[in-house]
């Protein structure tokens, strides 16, 4: 594995692409950039696929994307701030993903809570974050991202009918380098104010198009549905339930609900 030159020209120069490692395929980015992150590798590696044999998404779940058809990458941050905060890393990703789906492509991408990219309310791409501790240091963040780009969704096997891409937005390709280098660009600010201790909950919260919508949150003992009213510092769901109480959620799948399935 060495860096590519050529890709990393193209991407310009910044922390978030300090080492770009270029895949024709791999089995995971995220499996990659773990290995890295556990021999010492310093922040700002960047690892790309044209495609993965083993790509998932949240519990596990296969992440299906045609060879040369999407962005595949995965970053790994070394913030210097406690564990408790480390979604505070994946919440600078997610913003930045949708800031330069926005500036690229002229497109309006929103959230989804916890961690789905939206276009015209489908899913067109999600994140996968994990950490690595050091004893109760925070030692590293991983953050995957997946984008569908230059491939229609609803003709490839086992992607969710409710999916979308920059393709079906947009009505034409889109350069997948170009692409990643406004992400990679709008991306860097936000990463550095996290580091610099401030907080992104209420940019990110603006984005989630969860808030004031009802929903049901599926874990793994029982389904929860009530209104999500907020989020909290660390990217925990706030539900207000149909006795008024609240519910904070660290972690599930959630559905948007229809008007017949409120609370």
């Amino acid at each position: 594995m060495s860096n590519d030159p050529l890709l990393l020209e193209s991407l310009g120069n910044g922390l978030l692409r300090r080492t770009v490692h270029f895949f024709l395929d791999c089995p995971s980015t995220n499996e990659i950039i773990r290995k890295l992150a556990r021999s010492g590798e310093p922040e700002g590696a960047l690892a790309i696929a044209d495609y993965q044999t083993a790509g998932r998404g949240r519990l596990c779940r296969a992440w299906q994307a045609p060879a040369g058809s999407s962005l595949l990458f995965s970053l790994l941050l070394r913030p210097p701030i406690p564990h408790s905060r480390a979604l505070q890393a994946a919440m600078a990703v997610s913003l930045g993903v949708i800031q330069g789906i926005r500036l690229d492509c002229g497109l309006t991408a929103r959230l989804k809570w916890p961690n789905d990219i939206l276009i015209g309310g489908r899913k067109a791409g999600g994140i996968l974050c994990e950490l690595g501790l050091d004893g109760e240091r925070l030692d590293y963040v991983i953050v995957g991202v997946g984008l569908n780009v230059n491939f229609d969704p609803l003709g490839v096997a086992g992607i969710p009918p409710d999916s979308t891409s920059i393709l079906v937005e947009l009505g034409r390709p889109r350069s997948r380098t170009a692409l990643l280098r406004v992400i990679l660009e709008e991306m860097e600010p936000l990463y550095r104010a996290v580091c610099r201790g401030e907080s992104l909950r209420a940019e990110w919260a603006r984005a989630l198009e969860t808030l004031g919508l009802y929903v049901r949150v599926e874990l793994p003992e029982e389904e929860i549905t009530g209104k999500a009213e907020s989020v909290d510092e660390n990217g925990a769901l706030i539900l207000r339930l149909r006795n008024r109480s609240q519910r904070t959620i660290l972690a599930g799948d959630v559905v948007h609900v229809t008007i017949d399935d409120k609370p």
